[in-house]
């Protein structure tokens, strides 16, 4: 259990009265869809940052007093800018759907629908061991809760498409700290630094690790297959035109450099150690971006999973162009963290950035040594 914590009780608690206050408001029905036993394997640990079907009870499905309820929930996992930028990912959707000029998908509608974003209880909020999800396109956040107690808040999937959008004497850039932190430590980069960051000249072209339930062995990214829950849905035309992307991809890459971006339980990059002061600091900056979206507490629990002796094990690899709107990627890893960046698509403005524990994704690490001193 070395270098864990859990969060203290408020936030579980704020999370159980929001979870029992939505279920009070369901129907048999609707329950039947949102409720799943615990550790609901394999659905718990299931999931998905694509337009497709992530399991539980859409906001669609909702009354408007239900869905209110679905959002209240979803405010407790987060820190009011959490929820600000979970919120903004969603109304994505609706600029998303402009952009591609209205999909629609023949059997399955509306393709970028705000809210197709669904909720799924696992077990009995706020007794023994409980769960809850809240996902959809772009927006994967999962918690694990024992003994009253939050026990994780991982994996952390946000994404956004466009990354950047005009606005009238502006721009809506939801991730844009990630980016532009990202961005400024990498060229601050002296020469031997950056040989040891750079992965390679081009990016993968999305996140390396995909939506795998588990982190283990080396991994370079899923088949489109696994991208969906169904992908037999799929019109085949749709299915072959992701898997020919992807093959043109991974041959304008080629094998080497497939296995340099590909990832592993053993870091690529450049060590914490190996930073100047100023650069720790913007990389201290850049993981204060992706913690602050959850609340205090909770962010404080995963914080303690990357400081002390662990700060000293992490890094920091980078892949692509340097400049802005050039694709590129970045990874931020140690022994609980990985934090994954990829911004390649739609010409380098599409983000997708993931925030996971390896070795406790869904409370496994928590849950496990609960279940070993409490249960006989």
């Amino acid at each position: 259990m070395t270098g864990t914590a859990a969060a203290p009780p408020a936030t579980a608690s704020a999370m159980a009265e929001a979870a029992c206050r939505f279920l009070d408001l369901l129907d048999d029905g609707q329950r039947d869809r949102a409720v799943f036993g615990f550790p609901g394997e394999p659905e718990r640990s299931r999931w998905f940052y694509t337009p497709t079907d992530h399991g539980g009870l859409t906001l669609a499905d909702c009354t408007t007093v239900q869905r209110q309820a679905a959002l209240r929930l979803l405010a407790t996992g987060l820190s009011p800018a959490g929820y600000h930028l979970a919120a903004t990912i969603m109304s994505h959707e609706v600029i998303l759907e402009r952009l591609e000029d209205w999909p629609v998908v023949p059997g399955l509608g509306r393709v970028r629908d705000p809210l197709r974003y669904a909720v799924a209880i696992f077990g009995d909020p706020g007794t023994g061991e409980w769960g809850w999800r809240f996902a959809g396109h772009h927006l994967s956040l999962h918690y694990a809760l024992t003994g009253g107690q939050l026990a994780a808040a991982t994996p952390a999937f946000f994404g956004a498409d466009p990354a950047e959008a005009p606005l009238p004497g502006g721009l809506l850039r939801p991730c844009a700290a990630l980016e532009d932190l990202g961005r400024d430590l990498v060229r601050s980069f002296d020469e031997g630094q950056l040989a040891a960051a750079l992965l390679a000249p081009h990016p993968p072209p999305d996140i390396v690790t995909g939506n795998r339930p588990v982190l283990e062995g080396r991994l370079w990214l899923a088949s489109p297959r696994e991208w969906f829950r169904d992908a037999s849905q799929l019109p085949p035309p749709l299915l072959d035109g992701l898997s020919a992307r992807l093959a043109a991809g991974e041959q304008a890459l080629g094998p080497e450099t497939i296995q340099a971006l590909s990832w592993s339980a053993t870091p690529a990059g450049v060590p914490w150690l190996q930073l100047r002061p100023d650069q720790q600091q913007i990389l201290s900056a850049l993981l204060d971006a992706y913690l602050g979206r959850l609340p205090d507490e909770a962010a404080e629990a995963e914080r303690a999973k990357i400081t002390g002796t662990a700060l000293e094990h992490l890094h920091f690899a980078w892949a692509g162009g340097t400049e802005p709107h050039q694709p590129h990627y970045y990874r931020i890893q140690g022994p609980r963290l990985l934090a994954e960046y990829d911004n390649t698509a739609r010409d380098a403005n599409h983000v997708h950035t993931v925030w996971r524990d390896p070795a406790g994704d869904f409370g496994r690490d928590l849950l496990a040594h609960h279940y070993a001193t409490s249960h006989h």
